[in-house]
């Protein structure tokens, strides 16, 4: 027989996938564009950084849903996601300051733009995958209390 809380928590993985992949749609097809043709760079850069956090938990629930690791993993695609994202940031934060700004040159920020969401994609995808097995050697330890 199944615990009520071993049922939702495979549930619960696809509804934060399923609410965050909305928002991050909504965020980046929507009020991106709709800021950028308004003519509001800042309010169209504040709804991107804004949506780096859905973004990020999308791929948390994808590695809590697909991974199935035998022991407790390592945090390398967590730690590894991390260093892209700041490095990349940092770099095109470095560019800026230089004086070439994204408005100006376009296209010397697109490397760290995919930096910056491949980071957060390990980093997201690292820490899913590092709960799910956290959660799933709970599991087996309570189970196995349970039996005895």
């Amino acid at each position: 027989m199944e615990s009520t809380n071993s049922r939702t928590g495979s549930i619960r993985p696809v509804l934060v996938l399923g609410g965050c992949a909305l928002v991050a749609a909504i965020v980046y097809v929507g009020l991106v564009p709709q800021a950028l043709l308004a003519g509001d760079a800042s309010r169209a850069l504040l709804f991107l950084v804004l949506g780096w956090v859905p973004y990020t938990i999308v791929f948390y629930a994808i590695g809590r849903l697909i991974s199935s690791p035998e022991q407790l993993p390592n945090m390398r695609a967590a730690d590894f996601g991390l260093a892209a994202f700041l490095v990349s940031l940092l770099l095109s934060l470095g560019l800026d300051a230089w004086g070439f700004s994204p408005e100006q040159v376009p296209a010397a920020h697109v490397m760290q733009g995919v930096g910056i969401f491949v980071g957060l994609a390990l980093f997201g995808w690292g820490l899913g995958r590092r709960s799910h097995a956290v959660v799933t050697a709970s599991s087996d330890t309570a189970s196995s209390d349970r039996d005895r």
